[in-house]
């Protein structure tokens, strides 16, 4: 990651042969414990669920500065995407995107302990409250949209801790559609989300993780909520010098506020 960065940043011929110092943020330790957890939860994960791969990064939201990332479970498993960083490709979040949605709705008033309704919903109008489309509308039946909980129940009036607390989805997306997609979207790029450009290929199922991002940059955002709404970008160097000793980059600390600290900490409340 470092590497490619400092050739693109400076050239092949000068990261090779430049005599460059690069001095870069990652903690030793919590690398090599990073590199064993990846290593045996990936092997767990893959008798259990076929997941053959995975990635970590480990982010201090005060600084933005990495201290661990990997990339794969092996790196020289090239059958297994191992020469391959996962950490910075494209792959759906699940519900680790709710809190983005839940903060929006929060700006616009809704309060942790409104009501919400966890029962079989439709949210096509097309279509009926079985999930069929209504005759003449024109629907198809892949129009229709009528999300389940991951237990495959429903628990009726259900406040906003409780939905989040339980990871509930039809909750989640009854607040999707409160706080609107644009503005939902608009969150998660204020707490540097920036793969969403195409608005027009996201829908209500974008709460549940229908959208592709960056590992990098979700741990980097659940940084805000613990940096009282305030956004470190990520980094991985923290000084790079010339073979003479002339500084051709160094660290600054730059934080913008990205969230209100009241809201990133109501957050915090729920999610604990």
């Amino acid at each position: 990651y470092v590497r490619d960065y400092l050739v693109e940043r400076y050239g092949e011929e000068e990261m090779n042969e430049g005599g460059l110092a690069v001095t870069t943020t990652l903690d030793g330790k919590l690398q090599e414990a990073a590199e064993h957890i990846v290593r045996r939860a990936a092997e767990r994960n893959d008798q259990l669920i076929k997941a053959r791969n995975m990635a970590l990064v480990a982010i201090d939201p005060r600084s933005g500065e990495i201290l661990a990332m990997v990339g794969s479970r092996d790196y020289f498993d090239v059958e297994h995407d191992g020469n391959f960083n996962v950490a910075t490709a494209l792959r759906q979040p699940g519900s680790a995107f709710k809190p983005f949605v839940y903060a929006t709705a929060f700006k616009k008033g809704l309060e942790p302990d409104t009501v919400l309704f966890d029962v079989p919903t439709e949210f096509n109008p097309r279509c009926s409250p079985a999930g069929e489309p209504k005759p003449g509308s024109g629907a198809k039946p892949e129009d229709c949209y009528r999300p389940g909980n991951y237990d495959e129940t429903f628990r009726g009036p259900v406040t906003v801790r409780r939905a989040i607390a339980q990871s509930l989805n039809v909750p989640s997306v009854k607040v999707l559609y409160l706080a609107g997609i644009e503005d939902s979207i608009r969150t998660a790029e204020d707490l540097g989300i920036t793969t969403l450009k195409d608005r027009s290929r996201f829908g209500l199922s974008l709460v549940l993780g229908g959208a592709e991002v960056k590992l990098l940059e979700m741990a980097s955002a659940y940084g805000v909520f613990a940096n009282d709404g305030a956004l470190n970008a990520p980094a991985a160097i923290l000084k790079v010098t010339t073979a003479d000793g002339r500084v051709l980059e160094e660290k600054e600390d730059r934080p913008r506020p990205a969230l209100d600290p009241e809201i990133a900490r109501l957050i915090n409340d729920l999610l604990s």
